[in-house]
């Protein structure tokens, strides 16, 4: 259920209402918007609840939201989010690129793969110092040293780091590197994980399951969003079909759906959903011209020699042109015009 305010709503009143949800056992979560202010109502709402609080001063509409995610929801945060970290405006007009290595091998390749991406025109630097492959005998990444090569890329560079926290044990020792913590696409449904990253005052990046309904992961937002971090990403990074040419399906239609059905920033991840380098940048491309508020791409020095996903790493030269050509792309798209 959401509380909506009459415009000038006095302070008094916002906490006279607060007051009363939480007598009653429930959560109250105030959103001040650019033209309203909304109160979430989070719990088990008693029947005759929302007519008490249309009684209350100051209330100009209360609705009771049918969806299961009410934080992650545009009827409670009609204006879209933006996320800012450090240059990095995430949920505006300009699309964001995340980019850089899989995995974080030694010092050469991470500070200059930040060189280069950030020449490019990247705002945000990737590398995993967390791996969750398939096979148990693959390269899983180099922990807390990898974080530091990190960190040092950043130091370099000036450009903030995103990278995947895999158990809730480690969610400490990485948000203590990284600016954006990512929960990948096996995690999605770690409630546990989702709940622990809810405690962090950093933003989330939450990747799509490998067979996830929109709803699922507007929910794994939820569990974020539920333990007081407002700071959610969404990344399309492709579905398991029957298809094997690619690794995955990437959902373009996934960036406009979820841009209507919620106010969080939404990116595409090109990389791992086509598994191929030189299907990313039409993909990018794609997503871009969808409406994606950003791109996570992954870019090596040296893709033939990389310890993890190589073959759908591209080289610095590549991601150059694929910069140019995602700027040319945003440079032309308008958002709808909508009626009604």
């Amino acid at each position: 259920m959401i509380v909506v305010m009459a415009p000038g709503t006095a302070q008094s009143d916002l906490d006279s209402i607060r007051v009363r949800i939480e007598d009653r056992g429930l959560r109250a979560q105030i959103n001040t918007g650019a033209e309203r202010t909304v109160i979430g109502v989070m719990g088990s709402i008693p029947p005759d609840f929302k007519d008490e609080m249309e009684l209350m001063n100051g209330v100009d509409e209360v609705i009771i939201i049918s969806k299961p995610y009410k934080l992650a929801s545009k009827e409670f945060h009609p204006d879209d989010t933006i996320i800012k970290v450090g240059d990095a405006v995430i949920g505006g007009p300009k699309p964001v690129i995340m980019a850089g290595p899989c995995s974080v091998e030694d010092e050469e390749q991470m500070v200059s793969t930040a060189k280069a991406v950030k020449a490019a025109g990247a705002t945000v630097l990737r590398g995993g110092a967390f791996k969750p492959r398939t096979s148990p005998y693959s390269f899983r990444g180099m922990g807390e040293d990898g974080l530091k090569l990190l960190q040092l890329a950043k130091q370099e560079t000036g450009l903030p780091i995103i990278t995947e926290v895999m158990a809730t044990a480690d969610v400490e020792t990485v948000a203590k590197y990284a600016d954006i913590l990512q929960i990948g696409a096996r995690n999605m449904q770690n409630y546990n994980l989702l709940d622990e990253v809810g405690l962090i005052g950093k933003p989330v990046m939450v990747k799509r399951g490998l067979a996830a309904s929109y709803e699922e992961w507007l929910l794994a937002a939820e569990y974020v969003m539920a333990g007081g971090n407002e700071q959610v990403i969404l990344c399309e990074r492709g579905v398991r079909g029957f298809e094997t040419f690619t690794r995955f399906t990437l959902d373009v239609a996934a960036v406009p759906v979820i841009k209507r059905l919620s106010h969080l920033p939404v990116v595409a991840d090109p990389s791992h959903s086509t598994g191929k380098w030189y299907l990313v940048t039409p993909v990018a491309l794609a997503s871009v011209a969808a409406g994606a508020h950003g791109l996570l791409i992954e870019v090596h020095p040296n893709p033939d020699q990389a310890k993890c996903d190589g073959p759908q790493s591209l080289t610095f030269e590549n991601f150059d042109i694929l910069m140019e050509q995602v700027n040319a792309i945003a440079s032309v798209r308008k958002q709808p015009v909508t009626t009604g």
